[in-house]
């Protein structure tokens, strides 16, 4: 089951909104490690009512899907290797005619796919 703070960004974002958990944002979670699990202790996203259980129960697929893809993105982003790394294989294809930098990505993307 996707976490709730997945599911609340999906809500928001698809009412056009954004969803801040930050220190100053506009929703806050709390657990209170009663069992229940953590819920919404303030909501105050300008323009957009606070979902019901069932509404974000709608977007426990989409959260799943989500929170797999950004885990999937973050290994990918890992194996990638830096930006310099990137750059001088970019730069050696160039130089010599060869495919290392597009053989590396497709590996990678072979190798964690979505």
């Amino acid at each position: 089951m996707a976490q709730l703070s997945t599911k609340i960004k999906l809500y928001c974002e698809a009412n056009s909104k954004v969803a801040d958990f930050g220190p100053e944002g506009n929703v806050a979670l709390q657990d209170d490690s009663d069992g229940n699990g953590p819920y919404i202790k303030t909501w105050s996203v300008d323009g957009l009512t606070q979902p019901t259980d069932s509404q974000l129960a709608s977007y426990d697929t989409a959260g799943d899907t989500a929170e797999t893809n950004a885990g999937i993105d973050a290994t990918r982003r890992s194996q990638y290797g830096d930006w310099s790394t990137q750059l001088e294989m970019l730069y050696k294809d160039q130089k010599d005619g060869t495919s290392t930098f597009k053989d590396h990505n497709d590996k990678v993307r072979s190798d964690n796919p979505k």
